[in-house]
């Protein structure tokens, strides 16, 4: 007798304060862990949070330790998607706030973070008699450490700032 696999239907999205960052592809490049085009990063757990998410069908992973002494890490894989709701996600720095968008979010790849507070939307799946849930980025703030030079700079105006359309493509001693 076959037997029925557990039904999930989270609802509720997750809120995480200073959390932690992990595997970022916010780029979507391919590679051995990550097919071309997917936009994702993990986000690092508590053990409580991780037991309980885990319980309610969320696609909890854990890392083992280096060191047999130290405990294993729990993290979730966020997935980043644009075309149906697309995320809100705000860059600060010491300038102020960045909205970025799909074309400027592979800035995140490689910032050196200070904090990140962000909500993780589920959605509830099922494919072949298995369910369960997986976690979607709804908003993300993310606070960017700035070097010496950034802050130096600062106030220096971005000569680029109003290129629209072709015009941006030609160099100004081409212009008419």
């Amino acid at each position: 007798m076959a037997t029925k696999s557990k039904e999930f239907k989270v609802k509720s999205p997750i809120s995480i304060e200073n959390a932690q960052i992990i595997f970022r592809n916010f780029s979507g490049k391919g590679g051995t862990f990550n097919p071309e085009g997917r936009r994702q990063f993990c986000v690092k757990l508590d053990e409580d949070l991780a037991n309980t998410l885990s319980a309610d069908g969320w696609n909890v992973k854990w890392l083992e330790p280096r060191d047999p002494q130290d405990d294993r890490q729990a993290y979730l894989p966020v997935g980043v998607n644009y075309g149906h709701v697309d995320p809100m996600i705000i860059m600060i720095t010491e300038s102020g706030k960045t909205p970025l968008d799909e074309a400027s979010l592979s800035i995140l790849d490689w910032a050196e973070i200070e904090s990140a507070d962000l909500i993780i939307n589920p959605y509830n799946w099922e494919v072949g008699g298995k369910t369960g849930v997986k976690a979607y980025l709804k908003t993300l703030y993310i606070k960017i450490i700035e070097d010496e030079f950034a802050r130096k700079y600062k106030n220096v105006p971005d000569t680029a700032a109003n290129c629209i359309g072709d015009h941006c493509n030609v160099p100004p001693w081409e212009e008419d």
